[in-house]
């Protein structure tokens, strides 16, 4: 099992005809996912790596079923890209884009929140589910996605894109594979929080164990720790955390990375963070290599 996309998830990429979206497409069939069609205004007639490419989404829904698009057009467009999506159906979209205005990540969010959609993202990778698929640019190349991402029981949530291959590299060399990663987004709004996709691997009968990667800046450590306190978990996994970035707590107002990764006051420091998710019973490791034994320990107490 895993959660939002499998081997037999369709998705469309919006901007196909940009540079990074190419190389992303030659990835994604690697892998084997199943890219349906591309947007491109414009551009309707031509192919990338045999992938048609249309003007229009709803001209692809109305041929064959779509169940995510990848949006990877500039900033100034994202949110008419998001809006074309959702109003065309799709219930699933991965905005890799960065640098797009809060106010319209917000719009974006809350629209497709209204039509039962759900974004990853902004300022993501995407998704993979090891051996099955990957719906954007997370782990590469399909050589490399295949020998970072291995199948197996644990969740891998996080912020940073790159730390998402990072830790789930790490897992796999100590043996645990990955149920989903999903690279979240490293700006202050994003469309699935950690607590907001908990319920997801909740509900996955393979994930056993969830990893977070998590950094100063924003609400999103609180509500998770709010969420596994609260009692309202359909099943309670083990989580492991590693919180980067300490040293921000002693520049406050100070950006460092990602977008949302600014120390605005105490309750976004790195310390309170750490406080809330130990209060909430969730390990938190000190360095990114003591990941897998946590990983594992927990494992072993929740048998």
């Amino acid at each position: 099992m895993s959660i939002l996309v499998d081997k037999d998830t369709t998705f469309i990429i919006q901007g196909i005809t940009g540079r990074e979206a190419v190389s992303m497409v030659r990835e994604c069939l690697d892998y084997g996912s199943k890219i349906v069609g591309g947007v491109t205004p414009g551009r309707k007639g031509r192919d990338v790596y045999g992938v048609p490419v249309y003007d229009t989404v709803r001209e692809i829904t109305q041929r064959t079923r779509v169940d995510g698009s990848v949006v990877v057009v500039p900033p100034a467009f994202v949110r008419d890209a998001v809006f074309e999506a959702v109003e065309a159906g799709i219930k699933l979209i991965v905005v890799v884009t960065e640098r797009i205005p809060r106010g319209e990540v917000a719009q974006m969010v809350e629209f497709a929140e209204m039509n039962k959609a759900r974004v990853i993202g902004p300022n993501c990778l995407g998704i993979i589910s090891p051996g099955k698929a990957k719906m954007g640019g997370i782990g590469g190349a399909a050589a490399a996605a295949r020998k970072a991402f291995t199948s197996g029981p644990v969740g891998v949530m996080s912020r940073s894109g790159g730390m998402t291959t990072e830790i789930s590299n790490a897992l796999t060399a100590a043996g645990l594979g990955q149920s989903t990663a999903v690279s979240i987004g490293g700006d202050a709004i994003i469309g699935s929080t950690y607590a907001e996709l908990m319920p997801l691997f909740e509900a996955d009968p393979e994930t056993r164990a969830i990893v977070v990667y998590s950094e100063p800046g924003g609400p999103m450590e609180a509500q998770l720790a709010s969420y596994v306190s609260g009692n309202g978990a359909k099943r309670r996994l083990p989580i492991v955390a590693f919180m980067a970035g300490r040293f921000m707590d002693e520049m406050p107002g100070m950006r460092f990375g990602h977008a949302g990764t600014i120390v605005e006051g105490r309750a976004d420091s790195s310390a309170e963070k750490v406080r809330r998710l130990q209060e909430a019973g969730i390990l938190v490791a000190e360095e990114i290599s003591q990941i897998p034994e946590l990983v594992k320990r927990r494992l072993k107490e929740s048998l």
